[in-house]
């Protein structure tokens, strides 16, 4: 039995799951998300719990199971306040604005980048911390990582976009020629 997939999901007040053959719904203040769930498990809900079973013991209901139940974890939690990832600019003259709903990068290139938000997907900037918010989990992270790939961080000097708190390690530079002229 999976350990994960063995765990209750604690549903908050005023969140709704809405239960279909083979898809799960789950709505609460911020929006609504929804899953397709393999024929191998089902899904009940029981005095405030959602509870992810698997019908039979084949290898596609223990691949899934623990899996499936983190997704639903992961959609109640986005519907009732929303992920958040944090990107830091690091470099001279590294700027990023707001243009709207999108941003606008200058990231040392010969041209600006634009970023447009994509659906279910909000920004925040503030000085060089760029907020990435929404519901959907995995699309934060995805966005945060298409906005870190604009510029990763260097190598050598450490410029460029990073997740806000990453820690790169540098290379050391080329070391100085011992001596002048080779050998004698």
């Amino acid at each position: 039995m999976s350990k994960v997939g063995k765990k209750p999901i604690l549903l908050p007040e005023g969140t709704k799951v809405i239960l279909d053959k083979n898809r799960v719904g789950v709505e609460g203040p911020k929006g609504l998300l929804s899953l397709d769930i393999p024929d191998s498990l089902k899904i009940s809900q029981q005095d405030g719990f959602l509870i992810v079973e698997r019908k039979n013991d084949g290898h596609e209901a223990k691949v899934f199971h623990g899996t499936i139940r983190q997704l639903l974890a992961n959609m109640v939690e986005g519907v009732n306040r929303e992920w958040v990832k944090k990107l830091q600019l690091i470099g001279t003259g590294y700027v990023v604005q707001m243009k709207g709903k999108n941003l606008n990068f200058s990231l040392g290139l010969s041209h600006q980048i634009d970023f447009p938000a994509p659906e279910g997907i909000r920004f925040e900037v503030d000085g060089d911390v760029v907020g990435v918010f929404g519901i959907d989990r995995q699309l934060v992270g995805r966005v945060a990582y298409q906005i870190r790939s604009l510029r990763p961080p260097d190598a050598y000097k450490g410029k460029g976009i990073r997740y806000f708190g990453e820690e790169i390690k540098l290379k050391p530079g080329k070391a100085a020629k011992v001596g002048e002229g080779g050998s004698e």
